[in-house]
């Protein structure tokens, strides 16, 4: 890694081209130079961060995400107070695809753009390359599969084209598993687990080595992968269902198998899923993320604990702001007494490894 006082950060999820080439379409010039939101080039430069996975997310027509507080009940006030989000009608494989696609462009367009500043990579060494020389290291991942064919040869071509991550499921089902809803409080045990088609992508993405992303998918999907898979399990952006009753989140025994597994959580930064109380409070910090990053490494080792902000489609804490501001969760993991190889293995080595392992199955 280049000699900084800033401490390189691989992050494990961003929603970023969603905004570039699907709300603002043709922004990618913005990100260069600046632009609103959590991640471009100046603020990665400003807050350490040297790579990620960069989602390709289809979000459905008409769809808002508004949290609908538990009040009344058909026989009076709920046992359980909280919130619950409406899940989001489907989208058809060849919406998906286009979509998918305009996303994958609007990468390789922000590559030429940059001029050497940010680079797509496939395999562990162009990653650590351009990482080692500063340049932005950016991963093809895709944030549910609506856009592949349930004969799977879509997955094959978006391979060839860069593709080296994806979660079989955003928050709504399709035909390759369930997804959870966002409620709160709630467990992420909702509905059935992977389909047959499911069961078949995760075995052929292990065969081409794409990684398998569990955040989103339901506790009953996620043991259909751990009973499948032979790569390490990764959750790229959740956190701990403990300390965050959300169905966003994992439990000890998911965790657990993570860890057995020798796979990665990367811990969420979305206010929302870190607090207690699950409220998107503005007055939340870092030293929340910190919790979460504590209780797994205590639980499960840290070798098994990372970063996945969601940076870009969330909520983040007040005083971290955006990308330039990951310097202070660095500082507060310091506090807390997560420095050295410990820091180094949170910040950016543990996603380092696991790509490593499963790229090269």
């Amino acid at each position: 890694m280049p000699k900084s006082s800033v401490v390189p950060i691989f992050d494990g999820h961003n929603d970023t081209l969603l905004h570039l080439a699907i709300k603002r379409p043709g922004s990618e010039e913005d990100f260069l130079t600046g632009r609103e939101g959590h991640i471009d080039l100046p603020k990665a430069k400003a807050g350490g961060l040297a790579g990620g996975l960069f989602a390709m997310f289809v979000p459905s027509k008409n769809w808002d995400k508004k949290f609908y507080w538990r009040e009344k009940g058909p026989e009076g006030p709920v046992k359980k107070k909280g919130w619950d989000v409406p899940i989001a009608g489907k989208v058809t494989q060849p919406a998906a695809l286009n979509a998918t696609m305009a996303m994958m462009a609007a990468l390789l367009r922000l590559q030429k753009l940059s001029k050497g500043k940010l680079k797509v990579v496939t395999t562990h060494r162009q990653l650590t390359s351009a990482m080692d020389r500063g340049v932005l290291a950016a991963v093809m991942h895709i944030e549910g599969v609506e856009a592949i064919k349930q004969d799977l040869d879509t997955l094959g071509v978006l391979y060839e084209a860069g593709l080296r991550s994806l979660g079989p499921v955003w928050s709504r089902p399709n035909a390759f598993g369930h997804g959870v809803p966002f409620n709160f409080p709630d467990t992420p045990d909702i509905g059935p687990g992977l389909t047959s088609a499911g069961k078949d992508l995760v075995r052929l993405s292990n065969e081409l080595g794409v990684m398998v992303d569990l955040s989103h998918l339901n506790e009953r999907g996620f043991w259909d992968v751990v009973s499948l898979s032979r790569a390490p399990i990764v959750a790229s952006h959740s956190g701990v269902w403990k300390l965050c009753r959300s169905t966003r989140n994992l439990t000890d025994d998911q965790l657990r198998a993570i860890g057995d597994s020798g796979g990665i959580v990367g811990v969420n930064f979305a206010r929302a899923f870190l607090r207690k109380d699950g409220l998107e409070d503005k007055r939340t910090t870092v030293k929340e993320i910190v919790k979460h990053v504590q209780y797994i490494a205590e639980k499960i080792g840290v070798d098994h604990v990372g970063l996945g902000s969601d940076f870009d489609g969330t909520k983040v804490p007040q005083d971290m702001g955006d990308a330039s501001g990951l310097p202070k969760l660095i500082d507060a993991l310091k506090t807390a007494g997560i420095r050295g190889a410990a820091l180094k293995k949170v910040a950016h080595g543990n996603w380092l490894r696991v790509l490593k392992e499963t790229w090269s199955r």
